[in-house]
């Protein structure tokens, strides 16, 4: 009888895991290496049923201005429930192959509080689940700083190029959108 009590606990636990993937948007499976941490971000986890704006960045950029407008952003909205996910990449040659170089880039110099991972691929056949599916909803990125605005049940609502500032008002438009958007 003992036995059959203890088999419930566990039961209960892969009910709510199963219950949980179900819920998580494609988008969101799998994790991603946080910047200079030894830990991952469960992306499922950390970011379902939250909307967000997704970038991929690069230190040596020219456009690596565009973190202090993202963290202005994150500022602003983050009470409202949005999230910022920057994702490093040197797909487009002007990333460092040195994550504490990104890390000072990112954390030191524009001073960011939002998420940000180690670089990743975001283009083509090795790029990390999230960005193939964003690619799969939109368009793959064109160039580093192109900017995604995900509602909360993970569908892209619209893709910015790189010459779009983090307050244009077409940006500003789309990420109050997604902040109104309702969780599944």
């Amino acid at each position: 009888m003992l036995k059959r009590w203890l088999a419930v606990p566990a039961l209960l636990m892969t009910f709510a895991a199963a219950t949980q993937a179900a819920e998580c948007p494609d988008l969101l499976q799998g994790s991603l290496p946080k910047l200079r941490a030894k830990e991952s971000i469960d992306l499922c986890q950390r970011f379902a049923g939250k909307p967000l704006v997704v970038v991929n960045t690069a230190s040596f950029c020219g456009f690596a201005p565009q973190f202090k407008g993202l963290e202005a952003l994150y500022q602003r909205y983050k009470g409202q429930g949005l999230e910022v996910i920057g994702v490093p990449s040197n797909d487009f040659k002007q990333e460092s192959k040195d994550g504490e170089e990104t890390a000072k880039v990112c954390y030191v110099n524009y001073g960011v509080t939002f998420t940000m991972t180690e670089p990743q691929k975001v283009r083509g056949d090795d790029a990390t689940h999230l960005f193939k599916n964003l690619a799969e909803q939109s368009s793959a990125p064109k160039w580093n700083f192109y900017k995604y605005v995900v509602d909360r049940q993970g569908k892209v609502i619209a893709d910015f190029s790189s010459l779009t500032k983090p307050d244009d008002p077409q940006f500003l438009k789309a990420v109050e959108q997604a902040l109104a958007s309702k969780p599944e």
